[in-house]
């Protein structure tokens, strides 16, 4: 068994399983933080990519027996031996393989749907290396197919079969295959092809005007993780100015801020950027480039409910009365806009990129039409691009808004993307506080966290209908959501960990207070949840 597995033929499933996030699998693959010991060896991995592609052969029709899979990484320190592990995985199994090196997660899926036989596209399949925003230690597997990322069962079914696959080389029960059936290795500089298609779309909005960014200046943070293309392959052919752009040299040990355009410190940076430039617009990105958040040129955030916003005016225009969904933690504010400003709909779901996308997917398959699927942490999906998740798509959108308006002549910079999320209702206070459940309290009467979880939400329900201030959301897919007081909250239940995250908005800090206090006194009952966040707001 190589160093950093767990013990037992069980080994892959028991500990990937723990850190699966719906179409990823992810682990520790570095030494060096006290208490993480590497599980996501190159045995490990090699185990993963063979059990992949074996899944990947059962769905493809009879008589398919070489599969061509396509693997690319994000700048961890991890990345080359992984890549090297999932290679040798799908070549010893017999398929090839078309190594793109430094990647981003879009375009990985792109690779299944891009048509170049030169470059030996499309591929059956696609896996890239990532772990997004986590800390440098961590890495991680994602998978394609030409329909989109995998869900739970897939990644729970590839576990499975690695498992057995690596049981069997750990015990040398697998005779080695011969060179001639080893598959082939080809590199590819896909982003190159990837990022010409985001330029075409932009010049196509623009009537098919070579440099239709000219003279707009527009800098990017790429976090040292994979987004850096953006600058030299998308922004500068469209012609325009980038000076000022930042941290666009990979770097997995990410010494400037953590990738992540939810994190206040990373927007901090765009927006200094932004300022110090005097630029017309920021774009930062996340590690693999599947999230991203703008800056305009005044320095205000274009990101969580304010970025939704400005994607739902954008596509409203082009699809009328559509329905937009978004994950449970938006804002009253933002309801408001979409359905009275916008004219559209605004459905809620629950928290998860791929639990946004699936439901605008599933309303689409019983008649109401969905084209624009996003989370508030900056996934964000189109039906036009195939419910990818792409960050660099996302700001090809804006892009086109600016290389639109320059064409028919208006004024340059960020005021024709500002101008569409005029009328937002924002709350002045946001807050969101994490109430952890004590799994070793005795109050848990040895059950599942889970279990204690629900018991909490359904006694908050019940005590949220005795009080004439509050009204329960008609409407709502997850936790409990409430408005009142001039503004709302939402607790649930986290989707992996034995936390209760209380999400609340207001217009000051008093009414956030009362919203703080009625959660907190129905809560109060349950002796296994730390409430010490939560009382030291409600007291502040």
């Amino acid at each position: 068994m190589p160093r950093g597995a767990d013990a037992g033929s069980d080994s892959i499933a028991r500990s990937a399983l723990h850190s699966q996030v719906l179409s990823d699998i992810r682990g520790v693959a570095v030494a060096g933080v006290e208490g993480e010991p590497v599980n996501l060896t190159e045995d490990v991995t090699k185990a993963i990519a063979a059990a992949f592609a074996a899944w990947l052969l059962n769905k493809k029709p009879d008589g398919l027996r070489r599969l061509r899979i396509s693997v690319g990484h994000d700048s961890r320190i991890s990345a080359h031996k992984l890549q090297n592990a999932v290679t040798h995985g799908i070549t010893t199994a017999g398929h090839d393989i078309l190594q793109f090196g430094l990647a981003s997660t879009p375009a990985m899926f792109n690779s299944t749907l891009t048509e170049d036989e030169r470059s030996h596209l499309p591929v059956d399949g696609a896996i890239m290396i990532t772990a997004s925003h986590l800390p440098y230690n961590r890495n991680g597997l994602k998978f394609f197919t030409s329909d989109g990322g995998l869900n739970k069962a897939d990644i729970k079914d590839i576990l499975e079969r690695a498992s057995k696959i690596y049981e069997e080389s750990a015990h040398n029960n697998l005779k080695e295959q011969g060179e001639a059936s080893k598959g082939v290795v080809t590199n590819v500089d896909y982003m190159s092809i990837y990022a010409s298609d985001l330029v075409q779309a932009v010049r196509k909005s623009a009537g098919d005007k070579e440099k239709p960014l000219e003279e707009l200046h527009i800098v990017v943070d790429a976090g040292n993780g994979a987004g850096g293309f953006f600058v030299d392959k998308v922004l500068k052919p469209l012609g325009a100015v980038t000076t000022g752009s930042q941290f666009l040299e990979p770097d997995g040990l990410f010494p400037n801020h953590i990738p992540n355009p939810e994190d206040k410190t990373a927007m901090k940076f765009i927006t200094q950027a932004v300022l110090d430039n005097k630029a017309d617009l920021g774009i930062i990105f996340d590690t693999d480039v599947d999230r991203s958040a703008a800056v305009d040129s005044r320095g205000r955030e274009l990101n969580r409910n304010r970025l939704i916003a400005l994607m739902a005016a954008i596509v409203l225009e082009e699809h009328p009365g559509t329905t937009v969904v978004t994950d449970s933690v938006t804002s009253d504010g933002l309801t408001v806009f979409i359905e009275n400003k916008l004219g559209g709909k605004h459905h809620r779901f629950k928290r998860g990129y791929k639990n946004v996308i699936d439901e605008a997917i599933r309303l689409n398959s019983i008649g109401e039409e969905s084209h624009l699927a996003m989370e508030t942490s900056g996934h964000g999906a189109l039906k036009e691009n195939h419910w990818l998740d792409d960050g660099a798509y996302l700001m090809v959108k804006l892009l086109n808004k600016l290389a639109a308006a320059r064409t028919l002549g208006s004024s340059i910079g960020s005021k024709v993307l500002t101008d569409l999320v005029e009328g937002l209702e924002e709350a002045d206070v946001t807050v969101e506080i994490r109430l952890k459940i004590d799994q070793n309290h005795a109050d848990l009467k040895g059950g599942s966290f889970r279990d204690y979880g629900e018991s909490v939400l359904r006694h908050l329900e019940n005590a949220i209908s005795k009080d004439p201030n509050l009204r329960k959301a008609p409407v709502n897919h997850e936790g409990v959501r409430v408005s009142g007081y001039g503004g709302w909250f939402l607790l649930r239940l986290s989707l992996h960990d034995p936390v209760l995250p209380l999400n609340i908005e207001a217009q000051s800090n008093d009414d956030a207070i009362k919203l703080g206090l009625a959660v907190l006194a129905a809560v109060n009952e349950f002796p296994a949840l730390d409430v010490t966040a939560l009382n030291k707001f409600v007291h502040q």
